[in-house]
C-alpha cells in the first residue's frame, strides 16, 4: 500500500467511527479503472493496489451496513485532472490520443465533475441500500 493509500484508510477509519456513533454515514473511495482490468501505464503495483481498494470497499460494506453506514466505490477511467495525468496524456502525442479516445465510447476523457456525479450519487439519502459496490465511470472504455 502506498503512501496515500495508507493516509486514506487512516482516515476511513477515524470517519467509520465517528459514523457508527450517529448510525450514519456514506463512504466513497476512489479507486482505478486499472484496479478492475488493467493499468495503461503497465505499472503492477498500482494496479495491485487499486484492486485491494475495491476488495476493501466490499468488506467495509459489509462491516459497517449494520451501524447504517454504506461504503461504495467508484473506478475511474482516464481523466485529465492532476499534472501526472496531464503529463501521461503528452506523452501519448497526437496518435496516442487519438486511439485511447477510440476507445472509449463517449469519444473523450474524463473530468473530474463526471466523477463527482458519481459520489453524489453514492452519497444521496436514496442511495441508502446500495452498499459494497463499484461503479466504472469510464465513458463506455474498453480496452480492446
Amino acid at each position: 500500500m502506498g503512501h496515500l493509500d495508507g493516509q486514506a484508510a487512516v482516515v476511513t477509519g477515524t470517519a467509520a467511527r465517528l459514523m457508527k456513533a450517529a448510525r450514519y454515514g456514506r463512504i466513497v473511495n476512489i479507486s482505478s479503472g486499472a484496479g478492475r482490468s488493467v493499468s495503461l501505464t503497465g505499472i503492477q503495483a498500482y494496479t495491485s493496489a487499486k484492486a485491494a481498494q475495491i476488495g476493501l470497499t466490499r468488506q467495509m460494506a459489509h462491516e459497517l451496513g449494520q451501524h447504517g453506514i454504506t461504503v461504495n466505490c467508484i473506478a475511474p477511467g482516464f481523466v485529465l485532472s492532476n499534472p501526472t495525468t496531464q503529463a501521461q496524456w503528452d506523452s501519448y502525442g497526437a496518435h496516442g490520443q487519438r486511439a485511447l479516445t477510440e476507445h472509449i465510447a463517449t469519444r473523450r476523457t474524463g473530468t473530474p465533475y463526471d466523477i463527482a456525479r458519481g459520489v453524489l450519487f453514492f452519497t444521496a439519502p436514496d442511495a441508502g441500500w446500495v452498499s459494497g459496490q463499484t461503479i466504472s465511470i469510464d465513458g463506455g472504455h474498453s480496452l480492446f
